[in-house]
Formats: C-alpha cells, structure tokens, sequence
C-alpha cells in the first residue's frame, strides 16, 4: 500500500518510522525543504519541495499511485492542508490529518492571544522591550516594523538577514529544551515578553513553563484554521486509521 505522509514534524517522522519497518506500506515522506539536511529514514522515499498547488499535488497523488495519505504537517501550516483536502477529494485517495493538541493556559500563565504574527509585532506596544521570539524563521519579518524592541530569536535554521529586525541576537538550536536551560536563557536575557505560536507538544513547552515561573508574559499566536478530514491526534492513531485500509482495492477506496 503506497502512503504519502505529509510534513517535517516530530509527528510525521515517527509515522516514517513506524510505517517504514512495516512491510505492508510503501512510503513516501513528502518535505518542504526548510530544513536543510533533515533525517533519512529507513524503508522511506524521500521528496523535497512543494507539489504546485491543488492540481500539482493531485495530479502526482494519480502518477504515483498513491493509496493514502497522512498529512502530518505543522498546526501553522494551513495551505498545505487545504491542498491535501481538495486533491484526495478529487482523486478518491483516503486522508488522514494528524493535528497534535494545542497548549492550554494554565493557573500563572499571562497569555495574550492573537490571531497572526503581525498581530502579535503590534502586541509588543511602543515602550522598547527585550523580546524572546521562537516563531522559527517563517514571518520573523512581520517584527521588522516594531524595530524598536531588541529581539532574542530562536530558531533550527538561520533566517534571511532581511528579514531580521535591527537589534537581533540568533540562537540557531533544536528542542526538545528543558525548563531550567529555558529559565536560565530567559533570566540571562533578560527577557521582557515571550512570543510562541500554539504549536502544542512537548518539544518546545518548556519556554511557556519557564515564563510561567518568570512570571512573564507569552503573546501567543493561535492556530489558523486546518482543513482535514479524519482528523486525529497522535501517531498511534494515525497508524491505526491505515490498518482497515491495507488490502481493499483502489476502487473500493474510490467508492
């Protein structure tokens, strides 16, 4: 059964992981390309890069023979999603989309919520402000017009330098970060405000526990709507939606 996973995640390299030792799939990982020499896999086909749109991607899911796919992408990344939705409905091809739980405020948490990451530049108000930015390097731009903040910002690969704002330290890392590394970098920073989208998992809380701890405040960006259909929330049940599929007919699955 040929599967088409969707995404970079934590998520959609375990589903890789878990479909690759296993015979009866034959999988393909599909990446945007943002990280530079990301993870093989054993067992996996890689790709790289994006599929043109609505028609690209339903035009390869046809060529390719695909027999279902798993989008696993990243909560923010809604186009892809909606590609993923309207071309398996063209092409009768099953689709399974793996959102992981977004994080919820908690007793201490000082959340300000907004809906994009312009948004959330506008939030940082006029008053200077020394600002922890992990938003990883897609829209860091958008903080280029409240340059009057310094920006600590992190992120796995190095941003454009355009698109950083004028007074910017990088740290280029990878999570998971535990609470008291978070603490120590926030505290030595001196940090004034957190900015975090809702990613959710485990990875990358420990910035949130830290500001909690800090009694700082998180402008936090909400997630943008995420088409999908049989949605799930975790790689087990991801590969549990594959099971009942394994073994019927193309043309059953077009029915």
């Amino acid at each position: 059964m040929r599967v088409l996973i969707l995404g970079g995640t934590t998520e959609a390299l375990a589903c890789a992981d878990r479909l690759g030792s296993d015979p009866r799939f034959d999988v393909i990982l599909s990446l945007a390309g943002r990280t530079r020499n990301p993870r093989q896999h054993a067992g996996v086909e890689h790709r790289v890069g994006g599929f043109g749109g609505v028609d690209g991607l339903a035009t390869y899911l046809g060529s390719e023979r695909i027999d279902a796919v798993l989008d696993a992408t990243h909560p923010f990344a809604a186009q892809i999603s909606t590609h993923a939705e309207q071309a398996t409905g063209e092409r009768g091809v099953p689709l399974c989309t793996l959102v992981r739980p977004g994080w919820i405020a908690e007793p201490g948490d000082r959340w300000i919520s907004v809906a994009t990451i312009e948004d959330a530049a506008d939030a940082l108000g006029a008053e200077p402000r020394r600002v922890f930015l992990a938003v990883g390097r897609q829209g860091i731009g958008a903080f280029r017009h409240a340059g009057q903040h310094a920006y600590i910002i992190r992120a796995i690969e190095r941003p454009d330098a355009d698109a950083l704002p004028p007074d910017t330290t990088l740290i280029q890392a990878r999570g998971p970060f535990a609470i008291q590394e978070e603490i120590a970098l926030l505290t030595s920073e001196r940090i004034d405000v957190v900015v975090s989208k809702n990613a959710g998992g485990a990875a990358t809380y420990a910035k949130i526990e830290a500001a909690r701890t800090l009694e700082l405040p998180v402008v936090m960006i909400e997630r943008p709507y995420k088409a999908g259909r049989n949605v799930v929330a975790s790689v087990t049940e991801a590969v549990a939606w594959l099971g009942p599929l394994h073994g019927s007919s193309r043309s059953e699955r077009a029915v």
